[in-house]
């Protein structure tokens, strides 16, 4: 019955998809598909299949993974009712715990699904179940980006348990409660801090309300990430000043320089927070990938609009400089301070193996840099799950 309903559902996504306007905030699918979350049963089912046939680059990746602690079956989780972050989390009272324990708990998930093995199964839901049984708060400075990138893995963990595994999963309900009482209502009104806030935020609101089938989150989350994206990475077509978010009041040309980080030229690509640093920028890039990749495996494919041109010429120049060109005067006063992270492998695939843009230096660093691991934050093992997958 499952299977005939999802078939059903995916028909008419299809015929959602190709009457959908480029130019508008994406809606609610008429079902939502599962598992939906950044990684569909397709590009599971591919990586499977790589994986057990021996190749390359998912074999090597999928080891990396397995040798990870992340995968470590004895891992005792740490939840708490509170957690409390501050700036760059300090102080970090089950900061770190959360981030990695959400994270294990989708490497447990991902575990499962390429094995068969339960124990993997029997582990993520250990996880979930822990912390939704305990926590009931975030606070502190950092409470709405620590919300945002534990709740980026949690709904991609549940994803693939809930739709996939064939046990059960007696605190599921719990553990949906958890994500809509404790997470979403820290995460869906966004935030005017910097862009990589907002869109890890609405990274993890989007998966969440799939996992949910909340369709009017869903529909605040896309709008929020819509207008945020557009004010992320500057286009040239965009005029003499990037896009702005209204509520920020940037409605001066010194305002916008200052906001991003004293940069007065722009050029395509370049980010809000190119000039503070890569890894930030890295941050925001990888929430825009994800965030599209979702929408396409819900019927309504961003790539297409000015989300994946965004995201391609945001990929294509910090990749450029990540690989050692050096920073002209214009750019950041001449210094650069790199580190992208492993955040490049869900676009390329979707941009240049999807869409057949031709991304050298973005392919050039990804290549290098495989198998991509983890950030330790919500960034996981996408050189598996996204390297040169057609799914």
């Amino acid at each position: 019955m499952r299977r005939t309903a999802l078939l059903a559902a995916s028909a008419a996504l299809v015929a959602g998809a190709l009457a959908w306007p480029a130019d508008a905030a994406p809606s609610a699918p008429a079902a939502f598909a599962h598992p939906g979350v950044t990684v569909s049963k397709g590009q599971l089912d591919f990586t499977r299949s790589k994986v057990n046939a021996g190749a390359q680059p998912w074999k090597g990746a999928f080891d990396q993974m397995m040798a990870s602690r992340y995968a470590d079956l004895n891992r005792t989780p740490r939840p708490r009712a509170v957690v409390e972050c501050g700036s760059y989390s300090n102080p970090d009272l089950g900061c770190t715990d959360e981030r990695e324990d959400a994270i294990a708990a989708y490497t447990h998930a991902l575990a499962w699904y390429l094995t068969r093995d339960e124990r993997h199964a029997r582990k993520a839901i250990e996880l979930m179940d822990v912390w939704s049984a305990v926590i009931r708060d975030h606070t502190n400075s950092n409470a709405p980006l620590q919300t945002g990138w534990a709740g980026a893995s949690w709904p991609k963990a549940a994803e693939i348990i809930t739709y996939t595994y064939t046990g059960t999963w007696t605190n599921s309900g719990r553990f949906a409660t958890m994500l809509r009482t404790v997470y979403l209502p820290e995460i869906i009104n966004g935030s005017n801090s910097n862009g990589n806030w907002e869109l890890s935020m609405m990274e993890a609101a989007v998966g969440i309300s799939v996992f949910l089938e909340d369709r009017a989150s869903y529909d605040k989350a896309m709008a929020k990430f819509r207008t945020r994206t557009a004010a992320y990475v500057y286009l040239e077509s965009d005029g003499a000043l990037p896009k702005t978010v209204p509520s920020q009041n940037l409605n001066t040309r010194e305002k916008v320089v200052k906001y991003w980080q004293g940069q007065s030229t722009f050029v395509n690509g370049l980010s809000q927070e190119t000039c503070r640093d890569f890894t930030h920028t890295g941050y925001g890039l990888s929430a825009i990938s994800h965030v599209a990749e979702t929408s396409r495996i819900q019927g309504q494919d961003l790539y297409g609009t000015d989300v994946g041109e965004r995201l391609r010429h945001g990929l294509g120049f910090h990749a450029e400089y990540q690989l050692g060109a050096g920073a002209e005067g214009w750019l950041c006063g001449g210094s650069l301070k790199l580190g992208l992270g492993p955040v490049t492998e869900v676009g390329l695939n979707a941009l240049a193996n999807r869409l057949a843009h031709a991304m050298t230096n973005a392919a050039t660093l990804t290549r290098r840099g495989r198998p991509a691991g983890s950030n330790n934050l919500f960034v996981a093992w996408e050189t598996l799950t996204h390297g040169d997958n057609p799914a």
